[in-house]
């Protein structure tokens, strides 16, 4: 069983009144009304996320509509407030959500949905592993290979690296029959690849219900000394870059 709790949760139908919703349309909606996700859009099941609904216009009122999966009642006909807290969070919760924007004096009128937030659920396969050739030292302008292999014909495979920003995914590796192995091809490496790094595994039918993490894979990067060499702190800038992805 899941519970989620509503924030400053109100009742949109009224005694005596005829309900009619009508859709206010604005220039830039998806620009004025966004939602995110606190701590994470991936979430451990068992755990919690908090979804927030931000408008620039004021409004005082927020309801949630989640796209596709599994239907939750809870999220149905109910307004709140800035936030919306799902504990514990299960299969059910993973897929689409929208925002959508109300006046406290009218509730019956709404605004444009605000920008897709896909909820991720982690846990619900047995973990993957995550392994390097050559090795887990690479030199600074070599290639690494990271391969994430399983005992489950997974058709997606997601790399990531352990950074704190609200996107740390690099990159996806999809295969329609399935595979015990996908292969990332990191490189030519920089110092800014250094780090720790995990995979999961999914399948097509349920895109947004992951595997358990794979154990952490540490990608140490050392400075070459040949002449020449690009400067290192000349390559801080640059974002790690997936070049290829082999199954």
């Amino acid at each position: 069983m899941f519970s989620v709790e509503l924030h400053h949760l109100f009742e949109p139908f009224f005694p005596g009144f005829l309900f009619i919703e009508s859709i206010w349309a604005q220039v830039g909606g998806h620009d004025q009304l966004n939602i995110s996700a606190w701590p994470s859009p991936v979430v451990p099941l068992g755990e919690h996320v908090s979804l927030h609904c931000h408008s620039h216009l004021g409004f005082a009122m927020f309801s949630l509509r989640k796209e596709d999966g599994t239907h939750i009642p809870e999220l149905q006909d109910r307004f709140f407030q800035e936030k919306l807290l799902m504990r514990p969070v299960t299969a059910a919760h993973a897929g689409t959500y929208r925002c959508f924007s109300y006046y406290s004096q009218t509730p019956s009128v709404r605004s444009a949905s605000s920008n897709p937030l896909q909820i991720t659920v982690t846990g619900l396969y047995m973990k993957p592993s995550l392994s390097s050739q050559p090795g887990p030292v690479v030199m600074s302008g070599e290639n690494v290979m990271l391969s994430c292999s399983s005992e489950c014909f997974f058709d997606m495979y997601h790399l990531s690296r352990v950074v704190k920003t609200p996107d740390p995914w690099l990159t996806t590796v999809q295969r329609q029959s399935g595979a015990l192995q996908a292969d990332f091809l990191l490189g030519p490496v920089t110092p800014a690849h250094k780090g720790t790094y995990r995979c999961h595994g999914s399948f097509n039918q349920s895109p947004y219900e992951w595997s358990d993490p794979s154990d952490p894979l540490h990608i140490l990067v050392k400075e070459s000394d040949l002449p020449g060499t690009t400067h290192p702190r000349k390559l801080y800038k640059y974002l790690p870059t997936i070049l290829e992805a082999k199954l």
